[in-house]
């Protein structure tokens, strides 16, 4: 029976590859999540193949996560990968029905994202030393960051032929490597341009990196958690007491335009969200905005 799930999920996996383009660390995510199937279903049915497992096992399963200890959000991650994997199988002929089709998520709730105001930001990119070398690639970073909404996989992996700084927008290779056009802002393009003509051309590049942005100072390719280390130093430095990543100013970048009365179609495009529910997190951190306006202003919220 090992065979099957062993045979099953490697088709599975090379579907998300090839059909649905995932990066390593989400095929990697899944894979864990049918593993968990996998496990329950040695420890309760002796290794039964996938396709023999019913919608009450896979309910009985969802109960197993809980009483083992998973989280209510990663119990829905899981579940989520695991109707993935039947949707798969029946899309394939594998299956007949499809036993997930009523396995639900437990209610996680929506936690609302950490934001930074627009002082704040000022204040963090105010407070990088300019004269470092890497000075003004670090304003350039965070300008971008804030002025576009980027993932930080999408600003380490920003490729210069995606820029038109003429035309003052780019080009951002998202999740699934799915396209989209992002305008820059004209403080981003400022500071681009610093990098660009200034910075980045006195630097001895890597031939494997030439079409990198954002580069070391060795001429190689930034990691994501260099990103983040340098957001926590400069908070520290700041005296910012939220818990922040670089995501923080994706949430903020959003925060600020639907704030603004930006459309939440726009600022969905921009952000690259695949559902319109996904963007609409940002009106409710809207209406706590509002909500906080009135209290602080006016004279009958007391």
């Amino acid at each position: 029976m090992s065979q099957d799930w062993a045979r099953l999920a490697q088709m599975f996996s090379r579907y998300l590859t090839l059909e649905r383009s995932l990066s390593a660390n989400s095929i990697e995510a899944y894979t864990s999540d049918i593993q968990k199937l996998q496990q329950w279903c040695e420890l309760q049915l002796g290794g039964a193949s996938p396709v023999l497992i019913n919608s009450n096992q896979l309910q009985d399963f969802s109960a197993w996560l809980a009483e083992i200890g998973f989280s209510a959000i990663s119990q829905a991650r899981i579940i989520s990968g695991v109707r993935s994997f039947y949707k798969f199988l029946l899309l394939e002929g594998i299956i007949q029905e499809n036993p997930a089709d009523f396995l639900e998520p437990p209610k996680t709730g929506r936690k609302l994202p950490v934001v930074l105001s627009a002082e704040e930001i000022d204040v963090m990119i105010a407070s990088i030393d300019r004269t470092e070398p890497s000075g003004e690639r670090d304003v350039a970073m965070l300008e971008v960051l804030y002025s576009c909404g980027l993932r930080v996989s999408e600003l380490v992996g920003l490729r210069t032929t995606d820029l038109y700084l003429d035309e003052q927008y780019m080009r951002v290779i998202g999740k699934g490597n799915k396209e989209r056009l992002v305008p820059i802002g004209n403080r981003a393009l400022k500071h681009l341009k610093i990098y660009r003509n200034e910075i980045r051309v006195h630097l001895n590049i890597s031939p494997l990196y030439r079409d990198i942005v954002f580069l070391n100072l060795r001429g190689g390719k930034l990691s994501r958690q260099s990103i983040f280390l340098l957001i926590k130093k400069l908070a520290l430095r700041t005296g910012i007491k939220k818990n922040i990543s670089p995501h923080t100013f994706r949430h903020s970048f959003a925060t600020h335009l639907v704030e603004a009365g930006a459309d939440l179609r726009a600022v969905q495009e921009m952000l690259g969200h695949e559902s319109i529910t996904t963007t609409e997190i940002y009106t409710h951190l809207d209406r706590n905005y509002l909500a906080d306006t009135l209290v602080k202003f006016h004279p009958r919220s007391y």
